[in-house]
């Protein structure tokens, strides 16, 4: 049932090339893309500071970006930003890939980063504000308002109250798809597994730091569910949350806190303490574009025509796919576009390219493509494929992978039982 409230007029603030709605990792680079080209961009970002999973979510890994044998895949702005994520934290970066990729790429590590969150929080908050993007802070990104099949803008919600900005494109980051599915754009939900990581210290872990001189060491892992990316001994009586609701949401924030807080009663209150909660759901997979390709696990090794950037698989070494631009855009939807966890990606595919740095790279596309759709008047999927692809590789993004790094069982790779099954 249905009440009507209230007419309510509801003030333009402004006028934007761009907005880019989420602030977490896709968004970052979708914003900093597009004012490097000298849009007018707006940010909005329904916490009190940038990152989502990656900083807010604890989730302060960047997955490896080499392919397992030394070559560096996932490159561009997501290579800046693991950079500037270590500058002034400290970090994991293997040694023998500080200053590139390694001499010896038969005895390497994979390269990858964990990093300060807040930190590299207040890093991203610099690059944003310096680029000239319009960031604001405890602003949800509430209504996409469409005309015709276009978005003409959205509304706020803020301490302002509701304002609406006006846009020529949109680009939704805000990794649940809002927007997409608010305007209409046919989207697919997700589930999620019992997973909620915290952070803390131990006497043990704060000796360790001080052994060893690295402040990193005081963090041990805390939380509520543990049940990881493969969902192993998920528990029988515990849902698969979509997220998409708020009952969802407080269900389940409300059993892994309070599952936390019933292993901390076990421990001695003197010997450690809780320093740092998610200040978001830890969601892997909520909802993603219904894209006009979707990429699936059958896709490694495939080359296309349209791709974006080439990226690789965090688990498993020599797997490589490229990400089409038709898998962040969906037809009769011509001025909106998404990018990072809402990707259009089915199975594990989906997997690999919602972490940081596949995130970042559609988000550092969708912002390239956004604006040249608006140079060319045009819709965002129909750009000129070849111009976004020079652009992308100017700004350092591999578009696709070099067919001598495809392994020789590389079939039997594709068809792997555990691949398919995760």
């Amino acid at each position: 049932m249905s009440e009507f409230i209230r007419e309510e007029k509801i003030p333009v603030r402004g006028e934007y090339d761009i907005i880019v709605a989420g602030g977490g990792v896709a968004g970052i680079a979708a914003a900093l893309s597009a004012a490097e080209r000298g849009r007018k961009v707006l940010l909005l970002e329904k916490s009190n500071i940038l990152g989502g999973l990656a900083t807010l979510g604890l989730i302060n890994l960047f997955v490896p970006m080499c392919n397992g044998r030394g070559i560096q895949i996932v490159t561009g702005l997501a290579e800046k930003l693991l950079r500037l994520s270590a500058q002034y934290s400290w970090d994991t970066i293997p040694e023998e890939w500080k200053n590139g990729e390694p001499e010896d790429k038969e005895n390497c590590h994979r390269y990858t980063c964990r990093y300060s969150p807040y930190i590299f929080a207040l890093v991203l908050m610099e690059q944003i504000t310096s680029a000239g993007v319009e960031l604001l802070y405890d602003c949800i990104a509430s209504v996409p308002v469409m005309e015709n099949g276009v978005c003409t803008g959205v509304i706020t919600e803020s301490k302002s109250g509701r304002e609406f900005c006006r846009a020529k494109m949109v680009i939704d980051t805000t990794g649940d798809a809002d927007m997409l599915r608010r305007a209409g754009v046919p989207v697919v939900p997700g589930k999620n597994f019992y997973t909620y990581t915290a952070k803390g210290v131990t006497l043990d872990s704060c000796k360790k730091a001080i052994e060893t001189g690295n402040i990193g060491n005081i963090y041990v892992g805390m939380g509520g569910g543990g049940i990881n990316l493969f969902g192993k001994n998920q528990p029988a009586d515990k849902p698969l949350w979509s997220g998409l609701t708020v009952d969802e949401v407080s269900e389940y924030l409300i059993d892994n806190q309070s599952l936390m807080l019933s292993k901390l009663k076990k421990t001695d209150r003197w010997t450690r303490d809780l320093v740092m909660m998610p200040g978001m759901p830890s969601f892997r997979t909520t909802c993603r574009i219904d894209g006009d390709y979707t990429l699936t696990p059958e896709d490694a090794y495939r080359h296309f025509d349209d791709s974006v950037g080439a990226i690789c698989d965090f688990t498993y070494k020599d797997l490589l796919y490229e990400v089409p631009l038709r898998t962040l855009v969906r037809k009769g939807f011509p001025n909106m576009i998404t990018a990072g966890r809402s990707a259009s990606g089915s199975g594990y595919a989906w997997d690999v390219l919602r972490v940081i740095p596949p995130a970042i790279l559609t988000g550092q596309a969708a912002g390239e493509a956004a604006v040249l759709a608006i140079e060319s008047g045009c819709a965002v999927g129909d750009v000129d494929i070849a111009q976004l692809q020079s652009r992308l590789t100017e700004g350092g993004v591999m578009i696709h992978f070099d067919d001598a790094w495809v392994p020789e069982d590389a079939k039997a790779k594709t068809e792997s039982e555990d691949i398919g099954h995760i």
